[in-house]
Parts: C-alpha cells; sequence; structure tokens
C-alpha cells in the first residue's frame, strides 16, 4: 500500500501484491473533510434501508451468496493478489464468506422478536404484546486485512439483515476485495445507497468514530487502535475484536501425532496472520521432546513462497515491513535466551515458517500478539502451571487443550479465560455462526452472524392494553 497525491492536490491509495510488489490497483482517498458527504448518503441508506421488508434482505444476502459462489475464483484470485494469501487458503475464505452471507439472510427473517407475556404478571393479565428487533441507523464497519472478504462480510451481512445503512472502511492494505464484495450486493439487488464504502487514513477513521450519526463502530483489529476508537467514540454502541495471544496445552495423553500437525496447520494457516492462531504451545514435560520432533518436522515440511501456486503453504506477510517485524521478534527472544528449531529466515515480505522454544516470559513474542508465521513451545509440569501460563496475557480470543481424559479436557476448557475454548483441535477452528470474541482485552461484544445480528439491532416493545 502507498498514497500518493496529485498536482491537483488529491490523494489516490496504491494497491500492492505484498508477494511481488506489483501495482494491483488505485483508488481515491477522502479526508476528514469528506466526512459530511459520507453521512448525507448514510442519512438516505438509512431511509432506504428501513423500507425493505425482512424478506427482501433474505432474497438479498441469498442471491448474494449465490454470486459468489458462481465468482469463487474470481474472488479467491483477488484475495492471492491482495491479500497473498495461498490460493487454496483464498478458496476456503470464500466458502466460508459464501456461509456468512446465507447465514445472514437467515437471521434477517429468523431474527424478528419474540412475544412477551403480560398476562403472566398482577395488574397485566389484560395486555398483550411482543419486542420486535429494529436497526440502529448508520453502522461504521473498520474491517482487517488477514480475512479481505469474510471479515467483511460478518460485518455487512448483519448490518444488512438487521436493515442498517453501513459506512464500510476496509483496510488500505485490502480494499479491492471489499468493494467486490460491496459490488456483488448491489448486483444482487441492494440498493447502493445502502453500504457507502471510504478509503483514507486514521484522519477520515477518526472523523467518522466520533461522528453523532453514527450509532454503533464494528470494528476488527488491533489494541491501540481500538482503545483509540474507545477514546473517541461518544456515545454510542461498540463492538470489537481485537486480537490473540492463543495458547495450546498438550497433556501427555494426547495423540501427538494428531496435536502436531494440527497446531503448525493453526501456527502458519495466512503466514500466521491470524488472531486466533496457535502461537504458544505448552507441552507437558515427558512428552515435550516427542512433540518437539514432530511439530519441527511438520514445520519443515511446509512450502513457502508464491501464493498463487497449488503447492504453496505459507505466503508472504501482508508487507515486507511486516516479515521484518517477525525477524525482529524472533531476534529479540534469541538475544533473551530463546534457541531457533526451524525457520527464521526472510525473503522480501516471506518469512519462513519459524520455531522457537524456551522464550522468556517478557518479550513481546511470549506476551504479545505476534501475528506472523512464528510458534514458541515450552514445557510445563503440573496442569495449574498450564493454565497460569497460558492465561498471563492481556488477549484472551480461543484457547486450546488435547488431552483423551474427557474430564480434565473439560475442567481446563473451564479454567482458561478465553472467549473459545478447542478440545482436540487448534485454536483458530472457527465456524461462522458460533459465537466470536476475547475475554479481558481480546474485545467487546460478539461477532458470528447471529450475534453480531443482535449487536446490531434494538429491541422494540409494543403492548396492547385489551
Amino acid at each position: 500500500m502507498d498514497v500518493e497525491t496529485s498536482a491537483a492536490g488529491e490523494s489516490h491509495l496504491i494497491v500492492t501484491n505484498p508477494y511481488d510488489g506489483r501495482i494491483i490497483g488505485t483508488l481515491p482517498q477522502s479526508g476528514p473533510e469528506a466526512v459530511d458527504g459520507i453521512l448525507e448518503r448514510a442519512r438516505l441508506g438509512v431511509v432506504v434501508s428501513r423500507g425493505l421488508s425482512r424478506f427482501a434482505r433474505h432474497e438479498i444476502l441469498e442471491r448474494a451468496a449465490g454470486l459468489l459462489r458462481e465468482r469463487s475464483e474470481e474472488a479467491a484470485g483477488l484475495i492471492v493478489r491482495e491479500a497473498g494469501k495461498t490460493i487454496r487458503q483464498a478458496r476456503k475464505e470464500v466458502r466460508r464468506a459464501t456461509m456468512t452471507l446465507s447465514l445472514s439472510a437467515d437471521a434477517a427473517r429468523s431474527h424478528p422478536g419474540e412475544v412477551i407475556a403480560f398476562d403472566a404478571f398482577e395488574g397485566s393479565e389484560n395486555r398483550r404484546g411482543w419486542f420486535t428487533r429494529e436497526p440502529l441507523g448508520i453502522i461504521l464497519a473498520i474491517t482487517p486485512y488477514n480475512d479481505a472478504l469474510n471479515l467483511v462480510a460478518h460485518k455487512l451481512g448483519p448490518a444488512i439483515a438487521g436493515g442498517n445503512a453501513v459506512v464500510l472502511k476496509p483496510s488500505q492494505l485490502t480494499p479491492l476485495t471489499a468493494r467486490f464484495l460491496v459490488e456483488l450486493l448491489v448486483d444482487a439487488g441492494l440498493p447502493d445507497e445502502i453500504v457507502t464504502v471510504v478509503h483514507g487514513d486514521r484522519h477520515l477513521a477518526q472523523a467518522l468514530v466520533a461522528a453523532r450519526e453514527v450509532r454503533m463502530v464494528s470494528f476488527t483489529g488491533g489494541f491501540a487502535t481500538g482503545e483509540a476508537i474507545a477514546r473517541g467514540a461518544g456515545l454510542k454502541k461498540l463492538a470489537m475484536e481485537l486480537g490473540g495471544n492463543a495458547p495450546v496445552i498438550v497433556f501427555a495423553d494426547a495423540d501427538l501425532d494428531a496435536a502436531a500437525e494440527a497446531c503448525v496447520s493453526g501456527a502458519f494457516w495466512a503466514a500466521g496472520q491470524n488472531c486466533v492462531g496457535a502461537q504458544r504451545l505448552l507441552v507437558e514435560r515427558s512428552v515435550y521432546a516427542a512433540f518437539r520432533e514432530r511439530v519441527v518436522a511438520h514445520t519443515l515440511a511446509l512450502r513457502a513462497g508464491d501464493p498463487q501456486l497449488e503447492s504453496t503453504d505459507v505466503g508472504p506477510m501482508i508487507t515486507e515491513d511486516a516479515a521484518r517485524r517477525a525477524q525482529r521478534l524472533v531476534e529479540d527472544a534469541v538475544a533473551a535466551g530463546a534457541r531457533v528449531l526451524t525457520g527464521h529466515r526472510r525473503s522480501g515480505s516471506v518469512y519462513a515458517p519459524t520455531v522457537v522454544e524456551d522464550v522468556p516470559a517478557p518479550c513481546e513474542l511470549w506476551a504479545d500478539e505476534a501475528f506472523a508465521p512464528v510458534v514458541a513451545l515450552a514445557a510445563f509440569d503440573t496442569e495449574d502451571e498450564a493454565i497460569a501460563r497460558a492465561d498471563d496475557t492481556e488477549y484472551a480470543l480461543h484457547a486450546a487443550t488435547f488431552t483423551a481424559d474427557i474430564g480434565r479436557a473439560l475442567r481446563v476448557a473451564d479454567r482458561l479465560e478465553a472467549g473459545g475454548v478447542m478440545i482436540n483441535d487448534s485454536s483458530d477452528y472457527r465456524i461462522d455462526s458460533m459465537p466470536f470474541g476475547g475475554a479481558k482485552y481480546g474485545g467487546m461484544g460478539r461477532e458470528g452472524v447471529r450475534f453480531a445480528y443482535e449487536e446490531m439491532t434494538q429491541p422494540k416493545v409494543i403492548c396492547i392494553n385489551a
């Protein structure tokens, strides 16, 4: 991503391929001075969206899912060029986005409200009524680069299902994929005033966040940005997913082969740029050496490089600066006493899948979200120790544990502080209908279509005195 300014003072966003640096698109940028015009269009979108029946919203979203299914290879190719995901991973993201739109279509007509039993209370025997779920109005959606299609679908789908208008500010690194989805929705029959796509830097974002007419900000991204949004938003709803640092606890009775395979997949999917990716592997000491050997072997089998090739397992990071940061995190950990087991090689924006061990807890690589193709191994002796080390982070989206003892699995899941705990599976497992969000500073509110739909609507009570 780069920005250029013309002689007339107009600013343009230059979108580049993270693997080879080629320019793949140029888009006009807006500054804070454009906010009044953006909100004027969004106000019209509110009126239009409220006027659509639930059936109409359902039909539009279902048609959009069908169109995305038909154009899946085109969408996947765009994700590869713009976000650097491998083609196989991009195809999976497209399938998930298709499901997200279908789930949103279902939400449009499956969650209209409920009957209220007024007559169950003394003094209200002659009253009857219900509540409906009504739109909030204008929703500002700010989306990241790492799931450039599906995370946009997770904001637009429920918002449209609920009858809202949306101002969408996608990542400056992956705006073309977001625009592709919006154009698909319009092709499916969505009035184009309902979603307004904007591009600009943090100054535009700050002005939109502070706008009184925006009734909700739905944000996925980093903690520092989320904190700044909370400070500037004023009195409006906030839904935020702010990152993770997922621990995986592997007990001695686990299937080590299955656990190692799942952990390596979870650590290096999307070049590690995955908020629920496995980052810290805590392994019972008696099987530590055997598990370490399996993890290293699986990692060495991965092919990193050109994301367009079917044979590539790990593509580039989103920018060369991101790859340099990953390299620096590992170098800092090694300087503090950690040891590299494999990887730690960089070629441009491609950083080889890297496994390290004995990372001291104060290191950034252990304490914070790496968001890189790096996984850290550590041994533990007791269940209590494993849980304490797993929970020693401020960001708690997902966690995982591998064990053959169902009692222990449920006990550990109950004790771990996380928005979700996967048992005998990688921390990065997710389906698009489940509630998704963080504990502690991992976020506020929940995504997952039905849950986002509820966040993006409000109850309205109707009571009849008969």
